[in-house]
């Protein structure tokens, strides 16, 4: 079993807030974690330590072999945000991007950007949630990155756009050998892409493997449990 990447007793606060305690987590070859918590749990802070956008106060992460900085042109990365100037065109982000991957394929991204109708020459600012979400899907994905890493991709999207890019990225990631990790809050998203889930709960990671069948449930009643104690705010938003 290839690991492609490996966390150990990571910490992570900020003042008094304990983010992280003690996270450890491992995401092999050919499979698709995801990483369920409520808004504020830490998952885009967790998600950016084993990224090395930001250093965890302790514990070490491995990406592909690699320190992080050195892997970082072997991921492809979502945030939460298209981290983005307004003024650019997803056009002029890809031109700028090409050049930074010694794997990027112009040929895989185009086609990437008519199957989900990405608006080439219309500047992000201008955008609407679902078109920059595409924009930035594509953008992850155009290198065939054996590690692709989204933090709430499908998060506020319309009903239809969800779908689409769900089955999108179910359709094309991760390539084959390679693995994603899926940050969400929701539930049906979870239960549609894991493998694997990994709860972030109070700093601390919980792992599940088996996914379905539990108690008459599309998740383990343990996991159900434990995450709708929690979740009434997220799930309502």
């Amino acid at each position: 079993m290839t690991t492609l990447l490996c966390a150990s007793a990571l910490y992570k606060t900020y003042g008094e807030r304990r983010v992280l305690v003690d996270a450890a987590l491992e995401l092999h070859a050919d499979e698709t974690v995801v990483l369920l918590g409520t808004n504020g749990a830490g998952k885009s802070t967790l998600l950016r330590c084993l990224l090395g956008l930001e250093r965890p106060d302790l514990g070490e992460v491995r990406v592909l072999g690699a320190t992080p900085r050195r892997a970082l042109d072997r991921v492809g990365y979502v945030p939460d945000q298209p981290d983005v100037d307004g003024w650019m065109t997803p056009r002029e982000l890809y031109r700028f991007l090409a050049p930074h991957y010694a794997t990027w394929d112009v040929q895989r991204a185009t086609r990437f950007a008519e199957a989900l109708a990405v608006p080439m020459a219309t500047r992000f600012e201008r955008l609407s949630r679902g078109e920059a979400a595409k924009a930035m899907l594509v953008a992850a994905l155009a290198p065939a990155p054996p590690l692709v890493v989204l933090d709430e991709a499908f998060a506020r999207l319309a009903p239809p756009v969800r779908e689409e890019v769900l089955e999108f990225f179910v359709r094309e990631a991760p390539t084959e050998g390679g693995a994603a990790l899926v940050a969400t809050h929701d539930l049906d998203v979870a239960a549609r892409l894991a493998d694997r889930v990994l709860l972030l709960d109070g700093g601390r990671l919980h792992e599940f493997h088996e996914l379905h069948g539990e108690g008459g449930g599309p998740l383990p009643a343990r996991l159900r449990s434990l995450y709708d104690g929690r979740a009434t705010e997220a799930l309502a938003g």
